[in-house]
């Protein structure tokens, strides 16, 4: 087992799973979670439940002040947040959620974190087989930031290594990991998760990420823990 490393911990579902991934990897296992004014700032909270829950090495939330990232987004913005009514309906192309520059906003300041408390890897939850559109979630993405990241802090592109063991998974994949690596832990730290954009406990059910989430159980052949936190049906 590798001594530490350190996860970038939204308080999502694919971030908790990937934190469950490093624990299963190294003996210490930091994380770092970022307020950057977002809309369903109530992940912040999850995301600390989550770190106590799994007994982490450490848990940082960083404070990006409000308006540190700027956009169309919904997310950053007061932009209405798309809903549907079902996946077959979300668009094609760039999610509307897309929020510029946030992940290499993340993994610069998770360098930084990293290599004050000595750690070369780094992991973080970017997906390409639901990235919705959005190009920092990419494999090539992440090597060139990789690369750049390694180069900046310490002149060697081989500095850092940024795990995405979700990279090339789908939804429902990552559901059956997380309930292998957390077994019977698996209801109770993913009912902890968020990941409903619009902020609602239990997901509203009807946005992007909702969506997607909700058709990984289904296809997983799982009940999602969060559900019962819904008053709507989850399944039309």
């Amino acid at each position: 087992m590798d001594n530490k490393c350190l996860v970038i911990l939204s308080g999502g579902q694919d971030s908790t799973t990937c934190l469950a991934i490093a624990k299963s990897k190294f003996k210490e296992v930091h994380a770092v979670t970022f307020n950057y004014g977002q809309r369903h700032l109530t992940e912040i909270e999850s995301a600390i439940k989550i770190a106590e829950k799994l007994n982490l090495t450490s848990h940082e939330i960083i404070d990006l002040g409000q308006g540190i990232l700027k956009g169309s987004s919904p997310l950053v913005s007061n932009n209405e947040l798309g809903v549907y009514k079902s996946v077959n309906e979300l668009p094609g192309g760039v999610e509307p959620t897309f929020v510029y520059g946030r992940n290499i906003l993340f993994l610069t300041i998770a360098a930084n974190r990293a290599a004050v408390m000595g750690i070369n890897d780094i992991f973080i939850g970017v997906c390409e087989a639901d990235y919705a559109g959005y190009f920092d979630c990419r494999l090539d993405f992440i090597n060139v930031m990789s690369k750049a990241l390694g180069e900046g802090v310490y002149g060697s592109p081989d500095a850092f290594k940024i795990h995405t063991p979700l990279m090339s998974l789908t939804k429902s994949e990552s559901v059956i990991l997380a309930k292998e690596l957390l077994g019977d832990k698996f209801d109770s730290v993913m009912e902890l998760t968020h990941t409903c954009y619009a902020g609602v406990k239990g997901g509203c059910g009807q946005c992007h990420a909702c969506l997607i989430r909700d058709r990984g159980f289904k296809d997983a052949g799982m009940i999602d823990p969060i559900w019962k936190f819904r008053n709507a049906p989850v399944f039309s």
